[in-house]
C-alpha cells in the first residue's frame, strides 16, 4: 500500500484524474477493451470532471460501478446517475456503461445476467474505491449477512448487500474481483477517514472490509 498526501482536494482531483487517464491509456495499448470500475457518492465527482476530458479511445472503455443501490437510474441515490452525469460526458460520453442493477428486477434473480456482462471484461484494468468511516468499501459492510462468502477466493462476481443501516439493498462487486484489479486506487478525504484507514491496517476484513483489497493499492488523501 502506498499513501499519497495532497495539499488540498483540488490538487488531489487533478492528480488522480491524470493518473487514471495514464493507466487507461497504457492498458489500451495491449487490450482491445479495458474496464474501469468507480464508486458513487460525492467524493469522486471532481476526479470524474477531469478524467472525462482525457484524450482516450473511450469507445474501448467499459465503465461500471463498484456497487449500486437498487433504485432507478435517475434516483438521487443512484451511483449510475452520478457516473453518467460526471464521468460519461465530454470525451468519455462514448464509453460503454455496464450496470449492476436494472430497475424493476429482483436483485438476486438478476445477478446471473449481469455477471455474464461483466465476465468478459475482467480483470478490471483500473479500480477506484471509496471508504466509509466504518471501513466499508463498495457495498461490503462490516457484519453484513454474506460478507464471509463475498470475501471467499471463489466468490461469484457479484453479491447482494443488505444491512440495517441502508434503506435499500445493494449489489456489489465481491472482494476477489476488486482485489484482482490490475491497478487500484482509494480516495479518502478528511481526518476521520484517515484515522479509519489506519485502524483498518490492524483489523481483519470482517471488521474492516477495506483491508481485503489494500494489497498494492494507492491511497490518495487530502484533509
Amino acid at each position: 500500500m502506498k499513501i499519497k498526501d495532497y495539499a488540498d482536494r483540488d490538487m488531489l482531483a487533478i492528480d488522480v484524474a491524470n493518473q487514471l487517464a495514464g493507466e487507461l491509456e497504457a492498458a489500451l495499448l495491449h487490450d482491445e477493451t479495458v474496464a474501469l470500475a468507480v464508486p458513487g457518492g460525492t467524493t469522486p465527482g471532481p476526479v470524474f470532471d477531469g478524467l472525462c476530458a482525457a484524450d482516450l479511445q473511450w469507445d474501448r472503455v467499459r465503465v461500471l460501478p463498484t456497487d449500486e443501490r437498487c433504485v432507478p437510474a435517475d434516483h438521487e441515490r443512484s451511483n449510475e446517475r452520478l457516473i453518467r452525469d460526471r464521468l460519461l460526458t465530454n470525451r468519455a460520453s462514448v464509453a460503454q456503461y455496464v450496470p449492476l442493477y436494472v430497475a424493476g428486477t429482483d436483485p438476486d434473480a438478476g445477478l446471473p445476467e449481469i455477471e455474464s456482462l461483466i465476465a468478459p471484461i475482467l480483470p478490471l484494468s483500473v479500480l477506484v474505491l471509496g471508504m466509509g468511516e466504518d471501513m466499508h468499501t463498495a457495498s461490503l459492510f462490516p457484519g453484513m449477512d454474506g460478507l464471509e462468502t463475498a470475501f471467499d477466493s471463489h466468490a461469484p462476481t457479484l453479491a447482494v448487500a443488505r444491512t440495517e443501516v441502508q434503506p435499500e439493498p445493494r449489489i456489489t462487486l465481491t472482494a476477489p474481483v476488486l482485489d484482482g484489479a490490475l491497478s487500484k486506487h482509494l480516495i479518502i478525504l478528511g481526518a476521520a477517514k484517515r484515522d479509519a484507514l489506519e485502524r483498518a491496517m490492524s483489523l481483519p476484513p470482517e471488521e474492516a472490509p477495506i483491508a481485503a483489497v489494500m494489497s498494492g493499492i494507492t491511497v490518495h488523501w487530502a484533509e
